[in-house]
């Protein structure tokens, strides 16, 4: 059995606020941990952003057990262009849709019992009409690609993830049966397109796995976004992660699980952090009084 875990999905959101109602009241997941700072993060864990920023960890459980969403907020940023990099999250729970109608968010009848609801900024996900399992209701997040038979390699001969499922247009791929899955959709030779709001995936790994995996992406001629760097959180864990980039430049963070585990603790504060921040935040009043919007985000 593999000693790697899936952990979780990146976005980067717009409206802080809708985007906190979306996952709290729809989905029903919890906050986990929420944490403010100052100027961005030397792995861009925000995008390529050196302003202020808030990171969101929301979930069904604690990480080490559940597959969670990190969203992040650059302030002043309003809206990011979409591409069609991310497909969507698949989460089985009959009462996220029941939520859904009880609140009046827009939800579609996909038929064969499944469900699809929009996050702010367009990320979609996918709920089964199934009770909502005491495991981790996430089963899988869906990325396109460009040749699937290439990223099937890559993905299984390099980082490892064993192939559950596969046919012409689309193969399912992870770590352990219990995880949440990767899905990859081929494109049929099109470009993926990441645009502004493209997201990464975050995988653990034993800390000594780190540095091996690096030079098996170098001996391979992979790209390595970010080489093997310690990110330090202030009175928390100091953390080691390597960056790569898949063959169609889809980011995969591998962090060394031991000090994860610690530094991805659920904070019994986080709800009220996020909460107070939301409060804080008056930048939206700001643009509304003085007739301005929020800038939008362009591909870099």
């Amino acid at each position: 059995m593999s000693t790697r875990r899936a952990l979780h999905f990146v976005f980067k959101v717009g409206d802080r606020r809708k985007t906190a109602r979306f996952y709290r009241e729809v989905l029903g997941m919890k906050v986990l941990r929420h944490e403010e700072f100052e100027e961005g993060c030397k792995a861009t864990c925000n995008g390529p952003y050196d302003g202020k920023w808030s990171k969101t960890m929301v979930g069904y459980g604690a990480e080490d057990k559940h597959f969670v969403v990190e969203l992040t907020y650059n302030y002043g940023v309003g809206q990011y262009k979409l591409g069609n990099d991310f497909m969507g999250i698949t989460v089985q729970s009959s009462q996220a849709i029941q939520n859904a109608k009880r609140l009046n968010w827009p939800i579609e009848d996909a038929g064969s019992g499944k469900f699809v609801v929009e996050a702010p900024g367009g990320y979609k996900f996918y709920l089964l009409d199934q009770e909502q399992p005491v495991t981790d209701p996430v089963k899988k997040v869906a990325l396109s690609c460009s040749s699937l038979s290439t990223s099937v390699d890559y993905w299984s001969r390099l980082c490892g993830m064993s192939l559950f499922e596969k046919n012409d247009k689309q193969a399912t791929l992870g770590f352990g049966d219990e995880q949440c899955k990767l899905e990859l959709h081929g494109l049929g030779g099109e470009k993926v397109d990441h645009a502004s709001a493209f997201g990464r995936i975050a995988f653990s790994c034993p800390r000594t796995e780190l540095a091996c995996i690096e030079t098996l992406m170098t001996e391979n001629d992979q790209t390595i976004v970010t080489p093997l760097v310690s990110l330090d959180t202030p009175g928390k864990a100091t953390v080691e992660v390597v960056i790569l980039a898949d063959p169609d430049s889809h980011e995969i963070c591998f962090v060394g699980d031991e000090a994860f585990r610690e530094l991805s603790q659920v904070d019994p504060k986080g709800d009220q952090l996020l909460t107070e921040a939301l409060e804080a935040d008056k930048s939206d009043e700001w643009y509304a009084k003085h007739n301005k919007q929020k800038s939008s985000a362009v591909a870099v």
